[in-house]
Formats: structure tokens, sequence, C-alpha cells
């Protein structure tokens, strides 16, 4: 047996995501059963059922997806555990490198969560409504996340049993580091222009905000938090580690720098959350969330005051940056 799937941290993970999948299976069903048969403007026993069905089957999704928002960072830890036993790996970005399924299961799960909290503002405000306005769209919605909680899970079981522990991995160093970091930043920027580039999009994301206008929102967050992801890993990841040729996304989880990385990219994901949120239920359901406007500048401010604070706090300590 593969030893990756010998870890502590991988059998808990799994043995995790298939009991959710298995509730999720379950609520699939059942949420064909209300789809179908919805309507409350009956007042019939068939409506009546439907309804205490639909309580519970909401209470179970409810739970899976909680516990889903929970697995990322479980996630993001397991992997960097197992760079222990994965030969060249020094922290996440080797094992996550190991093979062709790293980087999209990544990616690919980041995706999800977005779903997985849409879905749970939707279902909150459904419930919030006497006549429950919402219940078939958000069933249709969580269909859809169920089919993506399926390939997720099946990429899973590839990714991890696929991971060899007898051959060589390419370190962070080598994969971000600073002799290819001209090629690996987008569009042939150099770093000051990327920064410049990042505190500009944050700008013009307020802007936005201010503005309400979804489309806008999703574009500019869409670039914010692209362009955020190289300015962490080749400028300010550099101050968090105090190190100039040191550029990773994965080592600033490590205990050694205070888990400051599920901070940093925590308030990038959920500034950006908020706003594809207020954008998305905006063209759903028609609804402007102002509440979801003001939690992504809450969130997106932290992101850039923690960044701009190692930099700053470098600079003060040394005289000099990096």
């Amino acid at each position: 047996m593969n030893n990756v799937l010998l870890s502590n941290e991988i059998i808990v993970f799994l043995f995790t995501q298939i009991i959710l999948l298995s509730l999720l299976t379950i609520s699939f069903f059942y949420s064909l059963s209300i789809i179908k048969n919805w309507d409350y403007s009956k007042t019939t026993q068939e409506q009546y059922k439907l309804e205490k069905r639909s309580y519970l089957v909401i209470l179970i999704i409810s739970f899976t997806m909680i516990i889903k928002i929970f697995l990322m960072p479980y996630f993001a830890y397991s992997i960097d555990i197992l760079s222990h036993i994965v030969p060249g790996a020094m922290c996440a970005a080797g094992v996550i490198g190991a093979n062709e399924y790293g980087q999209p299961l990544l990616t690919f799960k980041v995706v999800l969560l977005f779903f997985i909290g849409i879905w749970m503002i939707l279902n909150t405000l459904d419930l919030k409504e006497k006549t429950y306005p919402y219940t078939k769209k958000k069933f249709y919605f969580f269909i859809l996340i169920f089919l993506l909680v399926i390939i997720e899970t099946i990429v899973d079981i590839l990714y991890l049993t696929n991971i060899s522990t007898q051959e060589p991995v390419l370190c962070c160093s080598v994969i971000f580091g600073a002799s290819s970091t001209g090629s690996q930043i987008p569009f042939n920027l150099d770093i000051p222009m990327l920064l410049v580039l990042f505190y500009l999009l944050y700008f013009l994301s307020i802007f936005v905000n201010i503005q309400k206008n979804p489309y806008l929102n999703i574009i500019v967050n869409i670039l914010f938090i692209y362009i955020a992801y190289y300015t962490v890993t080749y400028f300010f990841g550099t101050y968090v580690y105090e190190l100039p040729t040191h550029q990773c996304p994965f080592c600033m989880l490590q205990h050694e720098y205070f888990y400051i990385g599920y901070f940093i990219w925590g308030s990038l994901f959920l500034g950006v959350f908020f706003a594809f949120a207020y954008a998305v239920l905006k063209l759903l359901i028609n609804k402007s969330l102002d509440y979801t406007l003001k939690y992504s500048l809450i969130f997106n401010t932290l992101f850039v005051l923690i960044c701009s604070f190692y930099t700053l706090k470098y600079y003060f300590v040394n005289g000099v940056f990096l």
C-alpha cells in the first residue's frame, strides 16, 4: 500500500470525505423529490411532508457544507505533513506538484468553496422568508455542488494514490525560485509593476463595491485574486520569510512562521468570496446583499494590511527593503 495512505492525517481526511459524500448522496435523492413536488401554495398533506423532509435535508446539507469548509485548511495541513515522507519536498508545494492531479485539485477545491459559501447564504435567505421562495433554486444549486463533490472526491483519491514516496519531487525553491521569477509572473511584469497593479486593483475593488455593479465586481475580483497570488508569492512572502530567495505560497502555512499563511490566504479568499456572493446572488435571485460588500471590504483590507505589515516591519527593523 502507498505509504501516503498510511498517514494518520490522510486517513482522517479520506474517511471524512467519504462520510460527507455519503450524507450528500442521501440528500441528493431526497432533493430530487423535493424539487419535483414542492409547491408552497398548496396545503396538502404531501406538501406538509415535503416541508418536514426539507428541514431534515437542509440540516444534513448544512452540516456537511460546514465540515467541507473546515476540511480545506485541514487538507492544506495534511499535504504539508506529507512533505516529511515525500523525498525532495520541503513543504506542501512539492507534494502538490508530485503528480498531474495536485494543482488542478487545489484550484478545484478553492472554486468549490465559493459554491458552498454561496449556497449557505442562499439557504439562510430562504429560511428567513415565510414562503421559502428560493427552495427549488437552492436544491438545484445543491445538486450542482453534489456533482462537483463527486468529482473532487474522485480526484482526491487519484491524487493521493499517485503520490510516490520513492521518486523525488521538486522543492519550492526550484518551483518558485528567484531564477525563474520573471517567467512565472504573468504579463511579463516586474516586481514594481506587480505591486502597482496589486494596490491599484485593491482600490479598484473598493470603487466597484461602492458602485454595486455585479459584473464589474466579478471581473475586478478575479483579477485581484489572480494578481494577489503572485504578489504574495514573489514579493510579500519574501518578507514573511525574511529571505529574498525564498518565494513560496505554502511555507508560510508552517508553524515556523506562526501559521500566518492561513490568515493571509484566508482573508484574501473571504474578501473575494463576499464580493462574488453579492454579484452571483444579485444575478441569481435579484437581491442586493449590501452587507457582503462590507465584509468584502473588511477582509480585502485585512489581507492588504497583513501583507504590507510584513514589508514595513522588515524595513523599520533592518533599514532596507529586500
